[in-house]
């Protein structure tokens, strides 16, 4: 009795001890800040994400915990690379025009996931689901584009309309990821000598910009330049006419205060304004005023006579000093 007594207490410390470990083991759990984590009640998803760091819960196998990570993932459409190496899948990857060309188009999707629950249980495999979508949204917008847009300026539109499309398809399919962007990889033609003749034609779209570009530029040059020109014309402008204004204002304050004067006196006025006007038409000129009586005109030399004054002056100083 002893030796069974012992049995059944060594077993039940033994059940205690897992008890107790389970319950050391499972009521706790950590979540890192490159992860999010779901709480499951008997199967049932709990709403809500946790915050990084450490955190409780009910143990096993009443709650359960299923980790996820938050960094930003890479779907490789239609080419993979591994170790450095890319491996193509051409049949993946071609696809017809709207204008019923033939190209080989692969591209880059970025997504993360953005609700776990949705993520682990509405869909089995949800990457699949999200390779399968992405290959119809691009067949679907290449196959309403013209081959030139494809290969040459409309790509940016291309990468746009599919990231749209696909946010799109992934949102009614609730697997719990979110499309972050979008980035078509090659484009290209299938037919050696079809890429050449259209590589060919993009050289010379692209010659043609870079001739746009350097016209547009000599005009905004030129542009500038005769805006520079009109605006130091305007400004001579503006100061000259200021300047006749001033100089108007000036000769209308002279006439003003001549007429006043020739209101006084009319008669010696106009004598004076005609010798002044005699002596800016005829510069360096003696003039001389006489009263013509219709008798023999008698002239004085004044001006001779003043010219010999001081020469006389000075000889008789120099005589004198002798």
């Amino acid at each position: 009795m002893t030796s069974i007594k012992r049995v059944y207490t060594i077993v039940g410390l033994i059940f205690l001890i897992a008890i107790l470990s389970v319950l050391a083991f499972t009521t706790w759990y950590t979540v890192d800040e490159s992860e999010q984590a779901v709480i499951l009640t008997f199967g049932k998803v709990e709403e809500g994400l946790n915050e990084p760091g450490l955190h409780f819960k009910l143990p096993w196998p009443i709650q359960s915990v299923e980790k996820l990570s938050r960094e930003t993932f890479s779907l490789q459409f239609g080419y993979e690379e591994n170790a450095g190496q890319i491996k193509e899948f051409p049949n993946e990857t071609k696809m017809i025009t709207g204008d019923e060309n033939i190209v080989l188009a692969d591209l880059v999707v970025q997504w993360k996931i953005t609700n776990p629950s949705e993520y682990l249980f509405n869909a089995e495999k949800p990457e699949e689901i999200l390779y399968d979508a992405t290959s119809a949204s691009l067949r679907s917008i290449i196959g309403s584009s013209k081959i030139d847009d494809a290969l040459t300026s409309g790509k940016a539109e291309i990468e746009a309309d599919v990231r749209d499309l696909l946010s799109e398809l992934i949102k009614k399919y609730e697997i719990g990821i979110s499309i972050l962007a979008v980035k078509l990889q090659d484009v290209e033609l299938p037919n050696d000598e079809v890429r050449k003749a259209f590589t060919n034609v993009t050289d010379a779209r692209e010659t043609m910009n870079t001739k746009i570009n350097e016209a547009k530029k000599y005009r905004n040059k030129r542009t500038n330049e005769a805006q520079g020109e009109k605006d130091a014309l305007m400004s001579a402008a503006q100061g000259d006419r200021a300047a006749r204004i001033e100089a108007a204002r000036g000769d209308v304050s002279v006439f003003n205060k001549l007429y006043a004067e020739y209101s006084k006196s009319p008669e010696i006025t106009r004598q004076r304004l005609v010798l002044e006007t005699i002596e800016q038409v005829l510069p360096n000129t003696e003039i001389y005023i006489m009263n013509d009586d219709g008798n023999t005109l008698k002239y004085f030399p004044i001006r001779p006579l003043e010219k010999e004054q001081p020469k006389t002056k000075q000889e008789g100083s120099d005589t004198n000093g002798q």
